[in-house]
């Protein structure tokens, strides 16, 4: 099965291939892609998705809490295992908890345990995920959606690691780093008095902000090749399936507001139809659907309103897109050219070519980015 993948990348002058596991500072211009079990792997090859890597390296020798903020489908639950992989507990249990999926207080037996009697139904004693996690990783998952009863409860333990089992009469104590999750706005969450500042403050002892698929559309072919080499083999063969440039023009060109679980669900559909055409039409009547619903004025309304055919729309996205790369990847820099372009996989006089080209400068306003 052979996919063909035309890109930004490819005027950058990097090739979309999926290397083994390196550092950081030898995967210039590739991607890293580290396997973390059951299925699941992290990928990074933006330069914000690069630099969360070297975080959790950073991290590695650092036993404290974080907090993971981020849109939903953008990879939370992953950076929490990759955090895992490499801290001091990678020995012991990694434990997820969905806080928006149980009521408060089926949350609370969930998270603390109970004893046999607790209440109708206890018919014998049950540890609460803190601890099973004891000595290990606990992940709170969408905590933005945890009530002010628990978040106080939460609090209690964070605080002194001790805690009681539902109907107990005595406390337990537990060794546990707590990993949190959300994709709630949780600056306004602050403001509007839904989550607590002291709870905020007792988790925020590092946060890890994980960017939108959107504002790192260089990784899209990355993602696309792993999801494709890892899908089912009945998906990966009894066909001539592909990527055209047409149809990575408009995966590129897509906003993917469900980030990189609706890109794989994407790939998966385009996989199954095997049917490219409607592939392509359905993320070109997505995209018009959006130029459709901009506002007035804008700068979306403004070049439909002038009718550019798709190949005008591919051509300045891309263009952006380029630009946002070169400049994510100086700034990430402190504007050290040759290092920049190591980082970008490009010659030293071809990035001061494309830095004179898009008149690039250092404090530069980011550029806008695509629908």
């Amino acid at each position: 099965m052979e996919i063909e993948v035309t890109s930004i990348l490819e005027s950058l002058g990097s090739k979309p291939e999926i290397p083994a596991i390196r550092e950081p500072e030898e995967c210039s211009g590739k991607a890293i892609v580290e396997e973390l079990g059951d299925g699941r792997y992290f990928l990074a090859a933006s330069p914000g998705m690069l630099k969360i890597h070297r975080q959790v390296h950073l991290l590695a020798d650092v036993d404290a809490h974080v907090l993971i903020l981020g849109e939903s489908g953008t990879g939370k639950e992953i950076i929490a295992h990759l955090i895992h992989k490499h801290s001091r507990r990678s020995q012991h249990r990694f434990v997820n908890v969905n806080c928006a999926a149980l009521p408060s207080d089926l949350l609370e037996s969930e998270l603390f345990g109970y004893q046999q009697g607790a209440f109708t139904g206890a018919i014998k004693d049950k540890p609460g995920k803190f601890e099973l996690a004891n000595r290990g990783t606990l992940l709170l998952d969408e905590i933005g959606e945890m009530s002010a009863l628990m978040q106080a409860k939460l609090l209690h333990v964070l605080e002194d690691g001790q805690f009681a089992r539902l109907g107990a009469r005595e406390s337990s104590k537990v060794d546990v780093r707590v990993l949190a999750a959300t994709n709630v706005e949780i600056e306004s969450a602050l403001v509007g008095k839904t989550f607590r500042e002291d709870l905020y403050y007792r988790l925020n002892v590092f946060t890890i902000n994980v960017p939108p698929l959107r504002q790192r559309r260089d990784e899209i072919p990355y993602l696309i090749e792993e999801i494709v080499r890892r899908s089912p083999e009945e998906l990966r063969s009894g066909g001539d399936f592909h990527f055209s440039s047409r149809l990575m023009d408009a995966v590129l060109l897509y906003s993917w507001r469900g980030n990189v679980r609706e890109l794989r669900n994407f790939v998966t559909r385009t996989m199954t139809m095997r049917d490219t055409g409607a592939a392509i039409q359905e993320l070109e009547n997505k995209i018009a659907g959006c130029q459709r619903l901009e506002p007035q004025g804008g700068p979306t309304h403004a070049a439909h309103a002038a009718k550019p055919g798709m190949r005008t729309v591919v051509r300045e996205i891309k263009e952006r897109t380029e630009a946002q790369m070169i400049q994510d990847a100086l700034e990430a820099n402190g504007w050290n050219r040759r290092h920049a372009a190591r980082l970008l996989n490009i010659s030293y006089r071809g990035l001061l070519y494309k830095i004179q080209q898009h008149r690039l400068s250092p404090g530069q306003v980011s550029i806008p980015r695509p629908l």
